[in-house]
């Protein structure tokens, strides 16, 4: 049974809960012109319970602390105004992207199109199988950008899994033709170091250069060898494609970044980025890169400079995300933690474990400082059953206040306030009650992001969802139109 309804009953913290229409779909095959994710980017998990979890989730269902399985619940603000299930694509649901009336949808097998002209009723325009996790996607003018972080027995769409010891295998950035959008056509492929977990697009008039996050070095991975201490940097000339290539692979971590354990026990050993978010209107770019978070400009995009770096090696795991606030002078920092594969909304782990940190950018020029004010994690406490990490949002663009919409896998997506970057607060939320109560099971939300007017999001197992919030701190945004989003491209909203 799904219903639409709050639940007011649930609203108590961690740290004191209980843990507890028709559519047009196309299916394409593209034709040709590991680096090792993080768990939860990797497959859809499933970890059996012990009797006594089991009856907890039960029990945490049955008191109202949780919603019933495959539950909606959500704010008063919100409402859900439509689902669009998996199709063609029938692997985890990944990234988004935004480009006048059309959305781009990320999946382990490929990605979809749809028409979003009527966010109440989406239409699918296409879907391209080319299969190559996890897909993280953007677009820019006529193209569209893939990532692949698997290792694959050649660069086309039809190549089947392949060891990375071997040397013959692929994995890197693909690119696309979306000038047809009934049919998109691959133009381009450029082989990186340990593949392309993310990427990041820099945009200029006649180039779009590419940044692109990739970690997990091995000896015994002839294209992926250590150290990895930096990015890789594509160029893609717009009117040659075709001419992609990488020009540079700046050293980001010249000391070797954080040890990780035994030195810092529970952190992540820095190997490179998970992701980066740039502020071209303001030259700057936030990395966020394993066990370290990052300041960085890019005045000169072929050559990135670093400003400042911190870590936390107390409350954080896994630098997995950045979110600049619009006036620059905030970043927002995501921690993985469980690597996306773990429960951890819950009393055992507590409200500053699994969290965002909220960093002030102090400071002018390169002598500009990260300086910690915060954590913010949901408190709505979720079951043992259900794997809910801070994971991929935007801000919501309303001038004077500092407003973010983010995804929490099964923690379902979060609106919330770090305007007092002191003080965060949540006044939003939607979530899907437990997959099950007797196995831990990856799904919920990947992406949550706020484009024209509504929120998106991309459901790991439940597939496209389009919610809309009338609130009046965020009814602001209502009224700010962009043509373009890729979330980890920042726009200046208001500088037009």
């Amino acid at each position: 049974m799904t219903s639409l309804h709050t639940t007011p009953v649930r609203r108590r913290r961690l740290g004191v809960a209980a843990a507890a229409a028709g559519l047009f779909a196309t299916l394409l095959m593209a034709g040709p012109a590991a680096a090792t994710p993080d768990p939860g980017d990797a497959t859809a998990s499933r970890t059996e319970l012990s009797a006594s979890q089991e009856a907890e989730a039960t029990a945490a269902i049955a008191s109202g602390e949780v919603p019933g399985v495959d539950e909606i619940v959500h704010s008063s603000n919100i409402t859900h105004l439509a689902n669009v299930p998996k199709d063609a694509l029938q692997g985890l649901n990944t990234d988004l992207a935004f480009q006048g009336k059309y959305a781009f949808a990320g999946n382990y097998d490929g990605f979809r199109i749809f028409d979003i002209s009527n966010p109440k009723a989406p239409r699918t325009v296409a879907q391209v199988l080319c299969p190559g996790s996890q897909n993280d996607i953007s677009v820019s003018g006529n193209l569209l950008f893939l990532s692949t972080d698997s290792s694959r027995s050649d660069n086309s769409c039809t190549s089947t899994t392949q060891p990375a010891t071997e040397k013959s295998s692929w994995e890197g950035m693909k690119v696309f033709d979306i000038s047809d959008k009934r049919n998109p056509k691959y133009v381009a492929a450029v082989e990186t170091s340990c593949g392309s977990h993310t990427h990041t697009l820099v945009p200029e008039r006649n180039n779009v250069y590419v940044y692109v996050s990739s970690y997990s070095p091995s000896e015994t991975f002839p294209d992926c060898q250590p150290p990895h201490d930096g990015i890789s940097v594509i160029k893609v000339p717009r009117k040659a494609p075709e001419e992609a290539r990488i020009v540079n692979f700046p050293v980001l971590f010249p000391d070797g970044g954080n040890p990780g354990g035994p030195t810092n026990p529970g952190v992540s050993k820095t190997t490179g980025c998970h992701d980066i978010t740039v502020l071209p209107s303001k030259d700057l770019a936030a990395g966020a890169c394993m066990g370290d978070g990052l300041l960085f400009s890019i005045k000169d995009p072929e050559n990135p400079k670093i400003i400042d770096r911190v870590q936390d090696n107390v409350n954080f795991a896994f630098w997995h995300s950045a979110t600049f606030n619009q006036r620059a002078d905030k970043v927002v920092f995501t921690d993985e933690l469980g690597g996306g594969g773990a429960a951890t909304c819950n009393e055992e782990i507590g409200p500053k474990r699994g969290a965002d940190g909220i960093y002030d950018i102090v400071g002018k020029g390169d002598h500009r400082k990260l300086v910690f004010r915060s954590y913010f994690k949901i408190d709505r406490p979720q079951a043992d059953t259900e794997v809910c990490v801070a994971h991929n949002g935007s801000i919501i663009p309303v001038k004077g206040r500092d407003l973010m919409v983010q995804a929490w896998y099964q923690g379902g997506v979060s609106v919330w306030d770090f305007t007092d970057s002191s003080h965060p607060k949540e006044i939003g939320f939607f979530e899907r009650g437990p997959v099950t109560t007797d196995q831990v099971t990856t799904a919920g939300p990947w992406s949550a992001y706020y484009y024209n007017g509504y929120i998106y999001s991309n459901d790991i197992a439940k597939g496209f969802d389009v919610l809309k919030i009338d609130d009046r701190r965020t009814d602001p945004a209502k009224r700010v139109r962009t043509d373009e989003l890729n979330v980890q491209t920042q726009p200046d909203y208001f500088d037009r």
